[in-house]
Parts: C-alpha cells; structure tokens; sequence
C-alpha cells in the first residue's frame, strides 16, 4: 500500500520541542514501517513558532542525505507562508520569493509533488483579478516544476480553495501537466457530497483526517478515486491534541483497513 504520513500531524510535538524533522523521518520509516513521508515546513521555525524562509543550503542537504539513508520517497512537501494571493502587492512579492526559494528545495529533496495555497483566506469568494494572478503564478511554478520533474497545486485548505468548483475552475484555467491537486478528503464548504468527484482528475496526491476515515463513505471514496485514474499515496494528517504517535498509528490502521475494503468485492 502507498502510505504516508503527513508532517503536520506532528505540530503539536514539533512546538512542544519533543520533534526535528530528523525525528519524524525516523519515526515514519522505523516506527510505522514506511516508505515515503509528507514533508513540511513547518519544521524549518524560528523560536516563536512563526514559520522562517527556506534554510540554508547544508541543511537542505542533511535532510535529503537522510531521506536517502533511510529509502524515503518525498511524496509531497507542503508549504506553508509562501501562497500566492495576498491584498498587500508588497507582501505578495514577498511570498513569491519564498515561493521560488521552496521550489528550489523541493527539487534539490526530490519531492513527487508540492503544495502551494492559494491564499484569500478570509472568504470563498474569488475575484477576478486574484482568479488570474493565482492561475498565472501556477503556470509559472508549473514551468519549474517540469523541469523538475515534480507536480505542483494548491491544496482544499482554506478560502475559495474550499469550492470545488473553483478548484476545477483553476485547473481548468492553467492547463498544465505539471498541475495538480493535493485533495484532502471531504474538506468543503460547498457541494460537500460532490467536492471530491469534482477534482479527482487533477487529484496528485490525498490526506485523510481522523473524521473522514470512518463508515463506508471513505471506502467509495477510495474507489472513486481510483477509478478516476488515480495511483498516489495516501496520507494521513492528523494533528492530534496529545498522544501523536498512538494516534498516528491509529489513523494509518484505519486508512489500511479503508484500502483493503476498496478492493474487496
């Protein structure tokens, strides 16, 4: 089974100082046996917990060196303070170049796919203007992308990017084969039921929550996806109030258990 873990799910450990990226390497290969992990960037913050640029180029490399010694794939790599719209145009040049410095890395770590929100995070209402910046700074991370043999997209996370509609209506808009979508499983605002089939065909990458592994739904989920053509990893990303590890641990048995049902009659 393709599973991953997502590095959010340990947040809460990460603030409380008890997990380095080094750590939750280890802990995905050794402790839940697996082969490839969900980076994020997260876990490159300052003492204040506010998320710093994109380290320097010695840690970049310790972290690929121990992707490497441990045989991970870097299925995705989420990033976090570097989406594309925000009200300031300062401010938007600002997390352009943050946005190019992780691409950057990305490709220096190998990940298969990376995500970039959108922004407008205050409402699911998109202008036009914000429709065409964000659809032409993906063509552009799109282009880099290629050429690094990545995939690249926004995830279901927050403001319009909780529309499916205008999630297709981005896809749509960029056109690229480089372009996709990290869906994470049953996070809508609208068309709740619907939002999933709506972007399967662009879906690269998924994430399962705790509340969306459960009952028979995630099981035709599955099926769905899989029939629209998807043969990702699935992920879990969970980041749980206290006792991250058991929880962890739990949710992958649940998404195991969901994937088995999947292919059963």
């Amino acid at each position: 089974m393709k599973l991953s873990v997502g590095g959010y799910s340990f947040c809460n450990s990460f603030r409380a100082g008890t997990m380095d990226v080094f750590g939750y390497l280890e802990t995905v290969k050794y402790r839940y046996g697996l082969d490839a992990v969900d980076l994020w960037n997260g876990f490159f913050a300052d003492g204040t917990g506010e998320l710093c640029r994109v380290p320097d180029e010695d840690y970049i490399r310790k972290i690929r060196q121990a992707l490497d010694e441990r045989e991970l794939i870097l299925a995705n790599f989420a990033i976090d303070k570097a989406h594309i719209w925000d009200p300031d145009p300062v401010e938007r040049e600002a997390l352009h170049k943050n946005a190019l410095d992780h691409l950057k890395m990305s490709a220096a770590l190998g990940a298969q796919t990376v995500r970039i929100d959108t922004g407008i995070y205050e409402t699911t209402e998109i202008t036009e203007e914000q429709f065409e910046y964000i659809v032409n700074r993906f063509r552009e991370y799109c282009e880099f992308a290629k050429d690094n043999g990545f995939l690249i997209g926004p995830e279901n996370h927050m403001g319009p990017s909780l529309v499916p509609g205008t999630m297709a209506r981005i896809a749509e808009a960029v056109d690229h084969p480089s372009y996709g979508i990290l869906l994470h499983i049953g996070r809508w605002r609208e068309d709740v039921e619907q939002g999933d089939a709506m972007v399967a065909r662009w879906t690269v990458h998924t994430h399962f929550s705790a509340h969306t592994v459960t009952g028979p739904e995630a099981v035709e989920k599955v099926r769905m996806l899989r029939a629209a053509g998807y043969d990702g990893y699935w992920a879990v990303e969970y980041n749980a109030p206290n006792n991250q590890y058991g929880e962890v641990e739990w949710l992958l048995a649940s998404v195991k258990r969901v994937l088995a049902a999947s292919e059963a009659e």
